[in-house]
Order: C-alpha cells, then sequence, then structure tokens
C-alpha cells in the first residue's frame, strides 16, 4: 500500500500549511449546510500540495459526490450527460442533501476528447444547484480564464519544509525505521513543497528497512520545477491510460534523460518476459528517432520518441500492477560524470598523436592497443614520449607504471656524446695545438744542445762570410723580417746537417744517399 494513502488526514485538522485556505473552506461549507449557496471553488496550486485531498475531505460533509480527474474523458457530451443531470437531480440514494461535484484538474482540457469541456462547465457553474470545487495546477492558464470571474479562487502553497519534517519523523516512528534528522530534512527540501514526492521518496528509501542514512539519499532524485520525473515514469509503467501517460511526459526535461529513467525502471515494475521485451523494443526504437533528431537537428521526431517510450512502454504489459515498486535513478549520467576526466584524457592524447602522425583522433584512438604494447619498454616509451611530448599524466594513458629515472638519464648522455658542443671541440683543438708546440720546442732545444751542429754551424757562417760581400749583407739584413730569420737559420741548419753527411761519409771512403735508411 502506498504510503500516502495509508498516512493521508483523516480531517481537515490533520491537513499540514494552509491554514487560511482551510478556514476559507470550512466557512464555504457551513454555509452550504446552512441552505446558502455559494459561488463553486477554485483550488489552485502547484502538484503535490493538497488539492485533491481537501475536495475528499469536503465530500464527507455531506451526503454524496460525484469525480471527474484527469484520466476521464471530458468533452461538452460527456461533462453534461454525467455532472449536468447529477447537478439537477436529488442525491442518489434519495435522501435528499446536496451533491459535491469535484472536477480535478480542469487546465488540463485540451485535445479534441476535452472538446466543449470549459463550455461545459461554464453552463454548470449558471444552471446547477450543487456544490462544485474544481483543482487547477496553474493560476495563469488561459483555458480557466473564463472560470476564475465565477469562482470562490483559493490558492493553496506549498507545505513549508519543518512541516514535511514533522510528517516523515511520524512516518518513520509508525513504521519502526530508525533515522537521521539530517536525511529527512534533504527530503523535505528536495521535494521543494510537494508533500506527496516527499512521502513517496521515503517510502523508497525506508521501506523494508530498520534505518535509514545518508547513502540511501543516492536512490532518489531531486524534483524537477516542472514536474517530477518519477512521477511521471511511475504513470508510464502503472497506467495504460494514453492520455494520462502523454500529460505526465510533459516535461522540460532533456527527452535522453527521460528515456533513460524509464529503461532503467522497467524490469523494476514488469514481472513478465514478454512485457520487458516488447518494452525494450519500444525504447530502442524510441531511441532511433531521438537519434534522428540530434543528428538532422529536425526535432520533429521527438513527439515520436515520446510516444514510443510513453506508449509504447505502456501498452507493453498486459495489466497493471498493483504492486509497490522501488524505482531508482539511472546511473548512466552518473558514470559519463565520474568517466569525465579519463574522456579528457584520451582526447587529449589522441589530439597530439595525431598532430605528429597527420592523423584523426578517432584513428589515433582505435590503435591505442598498439602504443600500449610500445610503451612497456622503457627506452622507447621515454622515446615515443618526448617525440609526441606527453607528460606523465599522458604516459599513463598507456602504461601504469612510471619509466625509470635511470632509463632517462642514460638516453641525454647518449645524446650529448654524439653532439658535443662548439667549446668541446675549440678545446679539444686547443690542447691539441699545445702538445704540437711543445714538440717544436723540445726538437729546438735538442739541436741546440748538439756540440757537432754547433761547430759545423759556426764553420758554415765562416765559408759563408768568405762568399758573401759586405754590401750583400746589408741588402739582406734590411730585406729580411723575423720569420724569415728563422725559416734561414732553419735551412742553413739542414745544410750544414747535409755538409757534415757528406764529409762524415768522404772520411770513411763511402758515398751515401740523403734518404738512406739504417
Amino acid at each position: 500500500m502506498l504510503w500516502t494513502e495509508k498516512y493521508s488526514p483523516k480531517n481537515m485538522k490533520e491537513v499540514l500549511g494552509n491554514k487560511k485556505a482551510i478556514e476559507e473552506i470550512e466557512n464555504w461549507v457551513e454555509s452550504w449546510d446552512h441552505g446558502e449557496a455559494q459561488k463553486c471553488l477554485l483550488l489552485v496550486g502547484p502538484p503535490g500540495t493538497g488539492k485533491t485531498t481537501l475536495a475528499h475531505l469536503v465530500a464527507r460533509e455531506f451526503s454524496d459526490h460525484i469525480e471527474l480527474n484527469a484520466s476521464d474523458k471530458r468533452s461538452y457530451d460527456i461533462i453534461m450527460n454525467t455532472i449536468g443531470e447529477a447537478s439537477a437531480s436529488v442525491s442518489l440514494f434519495g435522501q435528499g442533501g446536496h451533491k459535491l461535484i469535484i472536477l480535478d484538474e480542469v487546465d488540463g482540457l485540451h485535445g479534441n476528447e476535452d472538446r466543449g469541456g470549459i463550455r461545459a462547465i461554464n453552463k454548470i457553474i449558471k444552471e446547477g444547484h450543487h456544490p462544485m470545487i474544481m483543482m487547477a495546477n496553474d493560476l495563469y492558464s488561459k483555458r480557466i480564464q473564463s472560470l476564475k470571474s465565477k469562482c470562490q479562487l483559493i490558492k493553496i502553497n506549498k507545505v513549508h519544509t519543518n512541516s514535511i519534517v514533522a510528517l516523515l519523523k511520524r512516518i518513520c516512528i509508525q513504521e519502526g525505521v530508525d533515522f537521521e534528522e539530517h536525511v529527512l530534512r534533504t527530503l523535505a527540501k528536495r521535494s521543494r513543497g510537494d508533500l506527496r514526492s516527499a512521502i513517496n521518496d521515503l517510502q523508497v528509501i525506508a521501506q523494508g528497512k530498520d534505518s535509514i542514512t545518508s547513502d540511501d539519499l543516492n536512490y532518489v532524485a531531486e524534483k524537477d520545477d516542472t514536474n517530477n520525473i518519477f512521477d511521471s515514469v511511475r504513470t508510464v509503467l502503472k497506467s495504460k491510460d494514453p492520455k494520462k501517460i502523454r500529460e505526465a511526459l510533459r516535461l522540460e526535461a532533456d527527452p535522453g534523460f527521460i528515456l533513460e529513467q524509464i529503461t532503467e525502471n522497467i524490469p523494476r515494475e514488469y514481472e513478465k518476459p514478454e512485457e520487458i521485451e516488447k518494452a525494450y523494443d519500444a525504447i530502442a526504437e524510441a531511441d532511433l528517432y531521438l537519434g534522428k533528431a540530434f543528428h538532422t537537428r529536425h526535432y520533429g521526431y521527438w513527439k515520436y520518441t515520446y510516444d514510443l517510450m510513453g506508449l509504447g512502454v505502456a501498452l507493453a504489459k498486459d495489466e497493471t500492477y498493483k504492486k509497490f515498486s522501488r524505482y531508482a535513478s539511472s546511473t548512466f549520467y552518473s558514470k559519463l560524470s565520474k568517466n569525465r576526466a579519463k574522456r579528457d584524457l584520451r582526447d587529449r592524447v589522441a589530439t597530439k598523436i595525431g598532430i605528429r602522425l597527420h592523423t584523426s583522433r578517432k584513428v589515433v584512438i582505435e590503435n591505442f592497443p598498439y602504443f600500449e604494447i610500445m610503451f612497456q619498454e622503457d627506452d622507447l616509451a621515454r622515446e615515443l614520449a618526448e617525440y609526441f611530448d606527453l607528460d606523465d599524466a599522458e604516459i599513463k594513458q598507456f602504461r601504469s607504471r612510471k619509466i625509470k629515472k635511470k632509463k632517462v638519464k642514460k638516453v641525454t648522455r647518449a645524446k650529448t656524446t654524439k653532439k658535443p658542443t662548439p667549446s668541446t671541440k675549440s678545446s679539444s683543438s686547443s690542447k691539441n695545438s699545445g702538445k704540437i708546440i711543445k714538440e717544436k720546442v723540445t726538437v729546438e732545444n735538442t739541436k741546440s744542445k748538439d756540440p757537432d751542429s754547433s761547430a759545423k754551424n759556426d764553420s758554415k757562417t765562416e765559408d759563408s762570410k768568405d762568399s758573401v760581400t759586405p754590401g750583400k749583407l746589408e741588402s739582406l739584413a734590411k730585406t729580411s723580417e723575423p720569420r724569415k730569420k728563422k725559416s734561414t737559420s732553419k735551412s742553413a741548419k739542414s745544410m750544414d746537417k747535409d755538409e757534415s753527411g757528406k764529409s762524415k761519409s768522404k772520411e770513411n771512403g763511402t758515398q751515401t744517399s740523403l734518404f738512406s735508411f739504417k
């Protein structure tokens, strides 16, 4: 049994909130009891605030009542044949007195099935002799503008959060459920003044349990501004009335989100395998039209989506189920939000690789398994990471463990040895030039220490003095430079060496060549 029915108020004193509205309704009832005819009551307020409950409590004060709700056809002929005749007759049980006429959601009269409904209501108000209560959700609806001037308008406000919390506490105590007060307060705030929604959410998380905690709040969703998503899902899965289902799906929520919620809860409500199969076939077709709408930008396909996921799923069952079903929010979007960071990392890595390889991101993602294999080797992984400019976080896309630091140092050393800098080249060349200069100096020193060579040089200079005149010496001294003197001294030494070699060979009685080797 639904807790909204089990714990519904039994009298006006148990109704939460709207004390001023309740006083006006009680005065209206007393006036009819005293034989004073009153205007029709028009109760206007958001869903779940107790409008229908108040009407049913008022009906107990009268001998009989007749009701037409939103699920009934309310055309001109139907209203006149049912309510029109009853409003002019006595009690159905023949005891006299007044009959109360109840019309729910008069602002929802629309379409061919309700054609002429407002006109019939206006006629009954004008000609009828029985009290009438009507309910509407939207005060500013164009459909009820002609009724407002003929009715006594009573606004039903949303129930205060503290009042909802007090009722939820009483329900938990009677059901034997331990609770945390902040959990009940969260349910009350999420309901946004909708008492019926708060009680339904409490039943979802508390029925069959000994206690409820904050973790149980994940099983219920926040109330939508225009209508409760779970109320719409419940209507689709528990009803077979096309009009009621279409009205329930008149939400400002994304149709894809509604589709996911219905898809999630089909097996929670339906029991027969063939019913579940038919329902999911309708969901599959609805998803196809939803995809066409997004790809073609032709949102006229949405009407087929709504009919398939609403009427298609509802008519898949053989009969309605009277059981209580624990509905849950779809985990599809929550999983998407959790994996968003992973998807962003994947796309970022694929973009970098695609730029270097001149290919699309889609192709790169398809080849990710091959990159995972290549990234298992440290050296190759480091080279690929440097080539594609991947940081440590992006490398984790292909390998969980980090690249060892030793491997990184080894690669950097190899690079420095292969490509020496200009400073190293200049230093090595300067060292080599220094070695050459030292060798030259040592050779000259050894030559200067040899006495035979010095004696030969003296004899050579004496011979040259005899052959060279003073005029030639002066001309040579003027034209010669320091570098040339050094070269001439070297040539003189070599000539002396040749002469000494010739003299030694003459003394030995043998003639040797300059290029002979001992």
